[in-house]
């Protein structure tokens, strides 16, 4: 006990020092064993945990200690100036009774969460302690019957279970409207539902926190900031059943979105068997300046099922936009689909509406499954996409049933990487774009791929340079272009033993120009059909006439 005490004292000493501002009073420190918390993790310290905070909020702003030991809770709601600090070998442990989570003030048991803030300001999560759910508790199979051998690519880990009928706390750790939100070095484990779940909050920073949740948890999002500005995400490890980020533009608690912006996700590591770095799908309001930078998105080698689908999802389909996205320094290994941008119209379109100014440079993605895919609506075209010192190596075979299939448009469905079918490109498809810039793109696929690397439908304006990629088996091209104008290919060449280099067909198509590209290892440079005229493209002087056969 004496020890307990001198350590007690001088971390409140520690925590008093740091948080001190010159001429205010020194900041209150209370511990929880001093409130009767049971630290042996058999009795519910609830009562014991949530007087402390008030005590502290009382006093004007200080620090809750979580000492060694495990500590059996509910819900317990933090105020504003009040930092939950974690020891190291403390846990709060999350009740596996539904009837814990009910809120403290109201009683109502329709908002389930472990921890809660609202309207607060300056609240802190942080130290190198524990915050376990115990999810599984809160979980039961789901009776879906298992995907085919040969469909394991579209089918989900998490999608085996659901959440029981009594319900779950969800989101685990949930802030709503506040300001200056800090969480920190923590552990998060076993969430029983979405995991860390920042609403309409300002100036927020999430650093070095680790979540592990079990990549079968149903709904289990790692991140999930929705309509938050001014944030960032660095450090952080999470590994978790559902979208590991996830970017939403939906307001809960009013009748409009609130634009999410200035948004940093940075230096994480990003596990799951669904998206790694998402947007959307909630997104009928507006995503601007966000930034996914220096990442890993990756996966072991496990079953198809377990994998990332998407390592970058970008997806307005609510009505809403987004403007300005940049992407750089990703490494991805074992995800299905690198990049997946897509529009879709599931709910009213608001004035802003659109998919515009992404730009995505330096990623490098081993072992994928599907082709990358950037698709707007018809009419409503995704703009000023860029693309570039982008290297995917790609390990799924080809089947014959993918070559030349037709892609559905599906506007109103769920979005995800696979919605479309397996696309007929090995590398990347793109449909209904304008201002499509690719550069220093390296695309490797198995060997005896049939299908183009790229195939494009009612892209107008695009460029596609330094392009690199494994030769095409069979009779279909290494690009393909379809109703697609003013389209420069340049200082590129036709892998060998290429067939066929260009296939352009729709009597739309035109303005189509190859500059400086070396066709000496194709058989046949370009072929136009189905409705193309062939002056619809155009050789430029540089570009080298292929060998003779």
């Amino acid at each position: 006990m004496l020890r307990r005490d001198f350590l007690s004292g001088a971390f409140a000493l520690t925590v008093a020092s740091a948080r001190t501002v010159p001429g205010t009073a020194p900041q209150t420190v209370k511990n929880i064993l001093d409130y009767r918390a049971d630290r042996s993790g058999r009795m519910l310290s609830t009562g014991s945990i949530q007087r402390a905070i008030d005590d502290v909020f009382k006093a004007g702003g200080g620090t809750v200690q979580i000492p060694p030991g495990t500590f059996l809770t509910g819900r317990i709601d933090l105020r504003s100036r009040v930092t939950l600090y974690l020891e190291r070998g403390g846990t709060l442990l999350g009740s596996t009774a539904i009837r814990d989570y009910a809120s403290p003030e109201t009683g109502d048991t329709d908002e389930r969460h472990l921890i809660f803030a609202k309207d607060a300001e300056d609240v802190t999560i942080a130290g190198p302690g524990r915050i376990d759910g115990q999810g599984p508790s809160f979980w039961e199979p789901s009776g879906q019957p298992p995907s085919a051998p040969d469909e394991q690519w579209h089918a989900v880990a998490s999608h085996d279970l659901k959440p029981k009928a009594s319900g779950r706390p969800s989101p685990m750790l949930y802030f709503v409207s506040c300001r200056q939100l800090r969480i920190k070095d923590v552990q998060i484990e076993n969430s029983p539902g979405w995991t860390v779940n920042a609403v309409n909050c300002d100036d927020v920073v999430i650093q070095g926190i680790a979540i592990r949740n079990p990549i079968d948890g149903p709904n289990t999002d790692g991140i999930d900031l929705t309509g938050c500005q001014n944030v960032v995400v660095t450090h952080c490890s999470v590994e978790t059943g559902d979208d590991a980020v996830c970017l939403k533009s939906i307001n809960p608690f009013g009748p409009e979105p609130r634009l999410i912006k200035n948004v940093r996700v940075t230096n994480c590591s990003l596990t799951t068997c669904c998206n790694g770095f998402k947007l959307g799908t909630d997104s009928g309001g507006g995503f601007e300046d966000i930034t996914f930078s220096d990442s890993v998105v990756q996966n072991k080698d496990v079953p198809f099922k377990d994998r990332v689908i998407s390592g970058i999802a970008l997806e307005v389909v609510d009505g809403g936009w987004i403007d300005g996205v940049t992407v750089s320094g990703i490494r991805m290994q074992r995800t299905r689909a690198p990049i997946f941008i897509h529009m879709g119209n599931r709910q009213r379109l608001r004035e802003h509406h659109g998919l515009r100014n992404v730009r995505i440079d330096d990623v490098q993605a081993s072992d994928a499954l599907l082709a990358s895919s950037i698709t707007g609506l018809p009419g409503t075209y995704a703009h000023d996409i860029s693309l570039s010192n982008i290297r995917v190596n790609t390990s799924l075979a080809c089947r014959p049933d993918w070559v030349g299939r037709p892609v559905p448009e599906k506007p109103t469905q769920y979005p995800e990487a696979w919605m479309f079918g397996m696309l007929p490109a090995s590398g990347l498809y793109a449909r209904h774009v304008r201002n499509l810039h690719l550069s220093h793109i390296e695309m490797d696929a198995t060997a005896g791929e049939e299908r183009p690397t790229m195939v494009f439908d009612d892209v107008i304006g695009a460029t596609v340079a330094e392009l690199s990629s494994t030769p095409v088996s069979g009779k279909k091209p290494v690009i393909e272009l379809t109703d697609c104008r003013e389209i420069q290919i340049e200082n590129s060449a036709a892998p060998s033993g290429t067939s066929l280099f260009l296939g352009v067909a729709g009597e739309n198509s035109g303005g189509i120009i190859l500059k400086e590209v070396d066709l000496r290892r194709a058989h046949t440079p370009f072929q136009a059909s189905g409705g193309a005229s062939k002056s619809a493209v155009t050789l430029n002087s540089n570009t080298s006439a292929p060998e003779e056969h």
